[in-house]
C-alpha cells in the first residue's frame, strides 16, 4: 500500500498544497471576473445551474479562461476520473455544473480531492500497476498513469488560478 512517501502520492500532496493556496482566500468576484473580452466562462442557465463553456479547439485565440471555468474544470476531470474508475462511469460532461460561488467551489474541489486521495493511498503497487480501473480519460494505461496525470492537471489547474489572480489584482 502506498504511503504519503509514495511518489505520487507526494506528487498529489505537492500539487494539492498550491492549489489550496490560490483557493483557500478565491473569491466569486474573481471567479466570475473575465480577463479577456473572449475566453472559456461558466453562464447561468434559466434552471438556475452553471454550465460551462466547452472549447471546440485548444488553441490560443480561444482567450483566457475565467477562474470559474477553470474551477468547473477541476470539478469536471475529478468528477469524470472518480465515477469512471470507481464507480457507474455514467458521469458526462453536461452533468458536471459549476456550484455558483467560490466557496461552492472550494467546498466541492475538496470534497472530490478527499475522496481521490482515499482511493489512491489505499491501492498497492499491483493495482497501480493495472489499467483495469482506467476508462477515462484514456485506457489501456495503468492506474499509475492516470494518478499522474490527475496531479499534472491539478498542478496545471492550480497554476492558471493564480495566474488569473495576480491579473484580477492589478486589473
Amino acid at each position: 500500500m502506498p504511503n504519503n512517501d509514495h511518489p505520487l502520492l507526494h506528487q498529489l500532496n505537492t500539487a494539492w498544497s498550491l492549489a489550496s493556496y490560490h483557493l483557500e482566500t478565491l473569491t466569486t468576484e474573481e471567479c466570475l471576473w473575465r480577463p479577456a473580452k473572449r475566453g472559456l466562462h461558466v453562464e447561468r442557465a434559466e434552471n438556475g445551474a452553471w454550465r460551462a463553456d466547452w472549447p471546440e479547439h485548444e488553441g490560443y485565440d480561444l482567450g483566457p479562461p475565467s477562474i470559474a471555468w477553470i474551477t468547473w474544470h477541476m470539478i469536471f476531470w475529478w468528477s469524470m476520473a472518480l465515477d469512471h474508475s470507481f464507480g457507474s462511469a455514467t458521469v458526462t460532461r453536461e452533468q458536471v455544473f459549476w456550484p455558483g460561488s467560490a466557496e461552492g467551489a472550494r467546498t466541492r474541489i475538496g470534497q472530490l480531492h478527499e475522496e481521490w486521495k482515499f482511493r489512491v493511498e489505499r491501492m498497492g503497487e499491483a493495482e497501480l500497476a493495472d489499467s483495469a480501473l482506467v476508462r477515462w480519460p484514456f485506457k489501456g494505461r495503468s492506474f499509475a498513469h492516470l494518478v499522474a496525470w490527475c496531479n499534472v492537471e491539478l498542478v496545471k489547474n492550480a497554476s492558471e488560478i493564480g495566474y488569473a489572480r495576480f491579473l484580477y489584482a492589478v486589473r
